[in-house]
């Protein structure tokens, strides 16, 4: 996709500039913040429940790694409490008849925690080897099949919610003091009609900047990114190529 986008920028950076001339039109495309979701610990994939243009819920089961190691310390912290709890128990009865220690009570009590403690660590890692969708989206990208090896935090899917699609498109510089966010834009592309957006994003800073000194000719090259929230962001499609028309506010 960036590899896209900067053959992209040049071509809509003369279409911008063509757009300008006429006031309001402005050539852009489609681009959108991908969820990456992977595992926190190494492992094998066991299940791979979902596909690439799948549509997931929030919660909704993606994929899921081997635990048989992960099974077996959960079985060894499950045994490990059943005897911390006996001993415990057992020093319990002795404190009451006076037949044992405090302090043989308090550390019974203490290897009982540490144990409850390491059942409940052992839990947790074998619950986090299935992968659930951290939001609701579209499956965009599956970079690792069942069977295969994978590393903590390697991406293994990447999601795409639909309040993640943005309208991205440039502006000269002379146009800045005439737009601000929340301003509402139409966007244009082939075959899906016209929908608003609103502007959520104006650059800070130019691009195509020329080297050290800026003359009033080199001043007009100066672009700005401007990106905008489509209202009906399902019926677009990332790397699409869209025509954003702008209201300019008046120039004080």
């Amino acid at each position: 996709m960036r590899r896209f986008r900067l053959l992209l920028l040049p071509l809509l950076f003369v279409l911008s500039a063509c757009g300008d001339n006429g006031g309001t039109s402005f050539q852009g495309w489609i681009e959108a913040n991908l969820i990456f979701v992977g595992p926190d610990e190494n492992g094998r994939i066991e299940v791979l429940n979902v596909r690439e243009g799948d549509t997931v819920a929030k919660g909704g089961l993606l994929f899921s790694l081997e635990a048989d190691l992960q099974k077996a310390d959960e079985n060894a912290a499950r045994a490990a409490l059943e005897n911390a709890r006996t001993a415990f128990s057992r020093a319990e009865q002795l404190v009451k008849t006076n037949a044992g220690t405090q302090k043989a009570y308090d550390d019974t009590q203490a290897v009982l925690r540490e144990a409850e403690a390491r059942l409940n660590s052992a839990k947790t890692r074998l619950e986090r080897r299935t992968i659930k969708s951290p939001v609701s989206g579209v499956v965009q990208q599956v970079y690792f099949r069942e069977g295969e090896l994978v590393v903590a935090g390697r991406p293994i899917v990447a999601l795409l919610p639909p309040g993640n699609i943005k309208v991205r498109f440039y502006i000269a510089q002379a146009i800045l003091p005439r737009i601000t966010i929340g301003d509402t834009v139409a966007v244009r592309c082939d075959g899906c009609g016209v929908q608003n957006a609103k502007i959520s994003f104006i650059a800070k800073q130019a691009e195509y900047t020329p080297p050290v000194i800026y003359s009033e000719k080199e001043r007009s090259k100066l672009v700005f990114l401007v990106e905008a929230l489509p209202e009906k962001p399902a019926d677009l499609r990332v790397g699409q190529p869209v025509s954003v028309s702008v209201n300019l506010r008046e120039q004080k």
